[in-house]
């Protein structure tokens, strides 16, 4: 107990960055139905980017949102909890179908009195768990207590929107700006790989030859040439306005990772790959084309309009599939996705015809039209396929068929990219590729990279991480041989830790203690320094670092031989004994410490001020903390972890 009261001495110098998040408060009422009959309201105000689960979750997840009543020879429960429909949708972070609900939900429990003059209390408390985008929260208690036969009515509220909400949704807006940039960003090339289709790249110097004949001046053609780029952005901003008006936010996230939806984008991403590769051209129908070249001939601002109009139609065959999976990408940025997406794409095709109308002698240094049009066209046919399967590898993860496992899908994109460098060197030909006299440096530059690729995914058919992709495959678990073909068996003097009492094997197969106080009796006897790894079954965050970043060679050497590990799981349901339950404050309200993972919560957030994970503390065999704590978002990358470590070693070897 010394022990923690001079952390908490010492707190304020260490973690200036720390944060107590609470993003869920919760409202008790209650409705009478007739003299006998009583509904008892939960009400759960959620922040804004936050969400909690609903009570019927299954497989190996986060946790449910769970309610417990005590008995009580007053009351009977009629049925169980009802709540409101959920949110439904496959999450990638838990790899599974979740019912969720956002920013409201309420809970319904009927009950009917038996007793109807004497006082008494209906009490129980909620058991749940808080997540949004990047982490969750440990499971939170929440008691309640309604009176009845009283004279007043109660209204019980848990909590409110604290000063640490607002600021945190604060950051959660800026992380999500970053996120915009990066879909304008790839919205932005992909846009330029449309550019560079025979359906588009022969329309620029068409389009700026007549602009400049057709006006009296070299201004009046550049300004034209302006209003018919800024039309081709209107006309492909207003689709990503229209799928989002007509979708809305809620069903685009959906859309992203729904089962469903999954296998449809899978189907689609097959019919635009097969399209680009020449099996068929995906037309609009000619009345449209011919509707909107006429409209054109009207002359003014009008007919510039209708004329980005009409190449918008007549290159769809070109630009439908990218801007069509472009769609599907952006769909996740929620409303404003499909916009930026869209935004995006349409600069990158409007921009060069205005520097063209403006330069029109650079028309030169364009390479001429031919077949290496169609090379691109087919290039992105290879692409769009290989992206398809991740589509249906989400699906099969949500559905756990186990059809088309990490295995399965390494050996498909091995495939797939081989024939796409083969392509490239002129060993495939298709039906609308021109004969390959030579082979030039850019094709030979792009076969390279696509062969290389091809050969460094060929070691994940055998358990290898492919760092460059882990995006894409399914996970290491969800694999014929989840631990690989040549795993060795563990040495149960690994670590330089018996396997005893008080030891576990971890992640990376280091073994790592549960127990503070015989973490840092071993520590004083090996003389080594200790890291408290505050985890969580259920953290996301936690898995992505033990597999990202722990399991660098360097890092896991210091890991393993140079430290010793206290793993503490907020989020362990393992009940304390009666003695061992106490009650304390937490972020202001009344905590009662049940469990060990309530234990382990409560010593995070009064010492170090934080209750998110992962969190790694540096200490000293006097508990003293020796640098700044880690978390996953500042340090979940290998340089900056394996400098966090090596600054802790120097500074323990330093006293």
């Amino acid at each position: 107990m010394k022990r923690y009261i001079f952390f908490l001495l010492i707190i304020f110098s260490f973690n200036s960055n720390s944060q107590i998040y609470d993003p869920v408060s919760w409202e008790f009422s209650k409705n009478k139905i007739d003299n006998k009959r009583y509904e008892l309201v939960f009400t759960a105000n959620i922040d804004d980017g936050w969400y909690i689960y609903s009570q019927y979750l299954k497989g190996d997840g986060p946790v449910p949102t769970e309610f417990t009543f005590q008995g009580s020879s007053n009351f009977n429960l009629i049925d169980k909890v009802k709540e409101d429909d959920a949110n439904e949708a496959y999450d990638p972070n838990f790899e599974m179908l979740l019912k969720f609900f956002k920013k409201k939900a309420v809970f319904v429990q009927q009950i009917e009195i038996v007793n109807e003059k004497s006082p008494f209390s209906v009490k129980g408390d909620i058991y749940f768990m808080t997540c949004d985008e990047k982490q969750c929260l440990p499971p939170e208690i929440i008691e309640f207590d309604f009176k009845f036969n009283e004279d007043k009515s109660h209204n019980f509220v848990s909590s409110s929107l604290s000063e640490e909400s607002v600021n945190k949704i604060g950051n959660s807006a800026s992380k999500k700006s970053k996120n915009f940039w990066l879909l304008f960003f790839i919205s932005f090339l992909s846009g330029f790989a449309a550019l560079l289709t025979p359906c588009v790249f022969p329309m620029i110097p068409m389009t700026v030859s007549y602009f400049t004949k057709a006006s009296k001046t070299k201004s009046k053609g550049i300004f034209n040439a302006i209003i018919y780029g800024i039309s081709i952005i209107i006309i492909y901003v207003a689709l990503g306005v229209g799928v989002s008006n007509i979708f809305g936010a809620d069903a685009l996230n959906n859309m992203a990772t729904n089962v469903y939806f999954n296998i449809a984008f899978f189907l689609l991403l097959i019919v635009f790959g097969a399209s680009f590769l020449g099996a068929f051209d995906l037309t609009l129908p000619s009345s449209w084309i011919n509707k909107s070249d006429k409209a054109s001939d009207k002359g003014g601002y009008i007919g510039i309009f209708f004329m980005a109009f009409t190449l918008a139609l007549v290159s769809f065959s070109c630009t439908g599939p990218i801007v069509g999976t472009l769609l599907v990408e952006a769909a996740s940025g929620g409303y404003f996705g499909p916009i930026i997406g869209m935004l995006g794409f349409s600069l990158a095709i409007a921009i060069p015809f205005a520097i063209f109308a403006a330069f029109p002698g650079w028309l030169n240094s364009l390479p001429q039209s031919g077949g290496w049009l169609n090379s691109v066209k087919v290039t992105l046919g290879f692409l769009e396929i290989a992206l398809a399967f991740k589509f249906l590898s989400n699906a099969d993860l949500v559905l756990q068929l186990h059809l088309l496992e990490r295995e399965l899908f390494i050996a498909i994109w091995v495939v797939i990219f081989m024939l796409l460098t083969f392509y490239l060197l002129g060993f495939i030909r298709f039906a609308h590729d021109s004969d390959l006299k030579y082979l030039s440096v850019t094709r030979l530059s792009l076969a390279i990279i696509t062969g290389a690729f091809t050969i460094y995914m060929i070691p994940g058919l055998w358990g290898a991480p492919l760092k460059l992709i882990n995006a894409f495959p399914p996970p290491m678990h969800y694999s014929e041989s989840p631990n690989g073909f040549s795993t060795n068996s563990t040495n149960k003097t690994e670590n330089n830790i018996e396997l005893k009492s008080g030891t576990h094997l971890g992640p990376q197969g280091i073994y790592v203690f549960h127990d503070y106080e015989k973490g840092l009796e071993h520590a004083k006897k090996e003389n080594l320094p200790v890291m408290i790894d505050f985890t969580g079954w259920a953290c996301v965050n936690c898995r992505k670092m033990e597999e990202q970043v722990w399991s660098d060679n360097e890092v896991k050497e210091i890991l393993k031989n140079e430290i010793v590990i206290v793993s503490l799981y907020v989020d362990e349901r393992t009940k304390l004994s009666e003695e061992n339950q106490y009650e304390t404050t937490l972020a202001g309200k009344p905590k009662k410490v049940r469990t060990i993972g309530d234990k382990w919560m409560v010593l995070q957030a009064n010492l170090y001020g934080t209750n998110s994970q992962p969190y790694y503390v540096f200490i000293d065999h006097s508990g003293n903390q020796l640098i700044e704590s880690a978390n996953y978002q500042d340090y979940g990358t290998v340089d900056k972890f394996k400098d966090w470590l090596i600054r802790g070693l120097n500074e323990f070897n330093n006293i």
